[in-house]
């Protein structure tokens, strides 16, 4: 008997019903070439497909950026490439975007899926880096006349359970935007001690539970029980907010509690605060006179650095004006994206 015959055929997950739990059940949004009208029927419900992401805020982000043909862009942070399929649609074929990305994986795909559509080396750069070194990029090519980031994580990365970003479904405690990189967070609870954990659930994501968590974690793995999957730490998040009354408010408190807490440890094993500082230092000296940046920003640490960065220029007078109010998206796209219902932008004009 041939090793054909012996090897028995492997069926292929079947698609169960309008919206698949499982990640890997749903292959029809995974193939958006393959099941478009699939993948058109999931956002039109609300739903951002698996593996795929929907951009916030592209109307607002163009109308400020006013994209010439002939300019030089910066696109901080590639992910799916919604923002930057945008932009490169302004420069109608003149000009020129550079974009970064530390996720070697989704990079690639991006990348290909853009050149796919006629968007390819020509007119776009992708450069597998982090977005601080923007200064490198800027003294190479003479500067930019618009910057984009949007310093949210893309919700292809949250869906995946490999990759650990969810507590929803269960999977490495990961959070890394390059696996390839640094150390997982899995890695980080191994060794951190109870008042930094503390310190760090506090600093990064404002959690009010953050002593009652940082104790309940370091004790778990004190006592030799490692939590190295995404299961293990919601298991622990929900042990320790046990003494809440059970009542409808509970349920809310314990899934907030998850996402500031995963929310945390990302910026933590993926050093954002950091990165984010060291680019708003650099990101003046990057603009062309009159160029302009938009600063898409998710949660309140963030915001705060970028909004303090551009006050301090256009005091010092680097900024011929900047966002003394944020930009927030429309009711109706907030109603079609539950992500977009946390972001900020804020922007500013080079003098």
């Amino acid at each position: 008997m041939s090793q054909e015959q012996q090897t028995p055929h492997k069926r292929r997950v079947r698609y169960k019903g309008k919206y698949p739990k499982k990640f890997e059940e749903k292959y029809k949004e995974l193939q958006p070439e393959k099941y478009q009208e699939t993948v058109e029927h999931v956002i039109r419900k609300g739903n951002t497909p698996a593996g795929m992401h929907i951009s916030i805020m592209v109307k607002e982000i163009l109308d400020f950026l006013d994209i010439q043909p002939g300019q030089t862009g910066f696109d901080a942070t590639l992910g799916y490439g919604g923002h930057t399929k945008a932009m490169l649609e302004c420069l109608k074929g003149q000009g020129h975007i550079y974009a970064t990305d530390v996720d070697p994986e989704e990079s690639a795909k991006t990348k290909k899926r853009l050149e796919e559509q006629g968007l390819g080396e020509k007119i776009l750069t992708v450069c597998l880096q982090n977005f601080c070194t923007i200064d490198e990029i800027a003294e190479k090519v003479g500067g930019f006349d618009f910057i984009l980031a949007d310093l949210g994580v893309s919700s292809m990365q949250i869906d995946n359970p490999k990759r650990g970003f969810s507590f929803k479904a269960d999977g490495p405690l990961d959070l890394r935007l390059n696996q390839e990189k640094g150390i997982s967070a899995a890695e980080r609870l191994d060794t951190i001690s109870r008042e930094e954990l503390a310190g760090m659930l506090y600093e990064n994501s404002d959690e009010p539970y953050c002593e009652e968590l940082a104790k309940a974690i370091t004790d778990e793995i004190r006592r030799g029980n490692r939590i190295d999957t995404t299961t293990k730490l919601r298991n622990v998040i929900e042990k320790t907010l046990s003494f809440l009354p059970d009542n409808k408010e509970k349920k809310d408190i314990v899934k907030k509690t998850c996402q500031r807490t995963f929310q945390a440890l990302r910026i933590d094993v993926n050093n954002e605060f950091e990165v984010l500082y060291e680019f708003m230092e650099k990101l003046p000296d990057a603009l062309r006179p009159g160029g302009r940046v938009a600063i898409l920003t998710f949660h309140s640490g963030e915001d705060k650095l970028v909004k303090k960065a551009l006050k301090a220029g256009y005091k010092a007078g680097i900024y011929s004006d900047y966002a003394k109010d944020v930009i927030r998206p429309s009711a109706q796209e907030c109603a079609k994206n539950g992500r977009a219902r946390s972001t900020k932008m804020r922007w500013a004009v080079k003098a």
